[in-house]
């Protein structure tokens, strides 16, 4: 079977091609990414569960991990610096949570703050972001992007209810839910809820049409909404990756093809762009390529790579389109001139806001020692 690609999403920007795993922290690619160019993003961030993951010794995932632990060392001033300038409710929410809350709490959240921001930035004005989360730190995620998408731009707030062992702690719930928050750039989001609809159980079928504003209601209509069969609920009971041998592969946090298959289908078509930025063991990849999706995965973990091309062969194999490509560069963005020179009138500009001090170091400099950007350096996207 061979599948035909409906070109549109990114493909102009020459430094950017679909089916690209890029093994680098995410924050300089979702920088080297052009604005309005992605049409879908999904995130499985880090929780601030104060862990750090493994995958199991004899998996496919075996040297795969990552770290959940936030302190001052895994934050960068210039992050917030930038916050403070871009968005300044932002910063002072962060603040906030910094002295009601936890520090780790307020460093994970500078840490998500810069890439949210960005993620607005390169999502296009019919776009969508799915951010996974659970309690550990969804409260906090929520009110971050209500910050920088607006609270008016919350589509859904998605459970995902799922099965699995049961916990040691004998004196609360099991804890087998997660939430997926679904944010829209603006009131243009794509939603394909034709393929959202599924059939009404035979006791809910004496319902179609009695919820009619008159109480008029003809057979045909019913019997033309059964046909359609009714949308999906914001509750979706969908078993773990680990319950399925065929495409568990060990890695700590993986989550089910069905539940990625869903997300994609609901919010892009074909030939749209998906963008994974923690990819982890490729789900949403696997997922995109299976639905005639272009897709880009970031991770910092070499491994992701390696169980991308294991899995597209193994869950995907006629229908891949194209090799994954492998890179551990920052693509360059073509959607802005960065030849620009800086002005004099530039300059006094900087220099009046910033009151004569770098926003980065806070070293005093004089008008004509001002250039663009400083607090981000060249080698990590600025």
């Amino acid at each position: 079977m061979q599948k035909i690609w409906i070109v549109k999403g990114m493909l102009h920007q020459a430094t950017l091609k679909p089916s690209t795993i890029f093994c680098h922290d995410n924050l300089p690619i979702l920088r080297g990414i052009n604005s309005n160019s992605i049409d879908l993003i999904y995130l499985d961030p880090p929780f601030n569960k104060g862990k750090q993951f493994h995958a199991p010794i004899g998996t496919t995932a075996e040297g795969a991990s990552f770290t959940d632990i936030w302190s001052p060392d895994t934050m960068d001033d210039a992050w917030h610096n930038q916050i403070n300038d871009r968005h300044p409710n932002l910063y002072e929410y962060l603040d906030a949570v910094g002295r009601i809350g936890s520090r780790s709490a307020k460093y994970y959240l500078i840490y998500m703050a810069v890439r949210l921001m960005e993620i607005k930035r390169i999502l296009k004005d019919t776009g969508s972001v799915y951010l996974h989360c659970d309690a550990t730190a969804s409260h906090y995620l929520k009110l971050l992007m209500d910050t920088i998408f607006g609270n008016n731009r919350l589509i859904n707030e998605i459970v995902w209810c799922y099965h699995g062992p049961g916990s040691p702690n004998m004196k609360q719930f099991n804890r087998k839910s997660d939430t997926i928050f679904w944010y829209a750039k603006t009131d243009q989001w794509t939603f394909n809820n034709t393929a959202m609809r599924v059939p009404y159980k035979k006791k809910e079928q004496g319902l179609v049409g009695a919820m009619s504003a008159d109480g008029s209601v003809s057979q045909e209509d019913v019997l033309e909404q059964r046909k359609r069969g009714k949308l999906l609920e914001n509750w979706w009971i969908i078993r773990i990756a680990a319950r399925s041998k065929k495409e568990y592969v060990g890695y700590p946090t993986q989550k089910p093809l069905k539940l990625l298959t869903r997300i994609i289908e609901a919010s892009s078509n074909e030939g749209d762009v998906v963008l994974d930025p923690f990819c982890g063991c490729a789900t949403a990849c696997v997922a995109s390529e299976i639905l005639g999706r272009q897709w880009i995965g970031v991770d910092v973990s070499k491994k992701a790579f390696e169980l991308v091309k294991m899995r597209l062969q193994k869950e995907v194999r006629a229908l891949l389109s194209a090799k994954p490509i492998y890179r551990e560069d920052i693509p360059t963005r073509t959607d802005i001139d960065h030849k620009r020179k800086i002005t004099n009138t530039d300059k006094e500009t900087l220099f009046g806001k910033q009151g004569g001090k770098c926003n980065g170091c806070g070293t005093s400099f004089e008008p004509q020692h001002l250039e663009i950007d400083h607090i981000i350096p060249k080698s990590l996207g600025g």
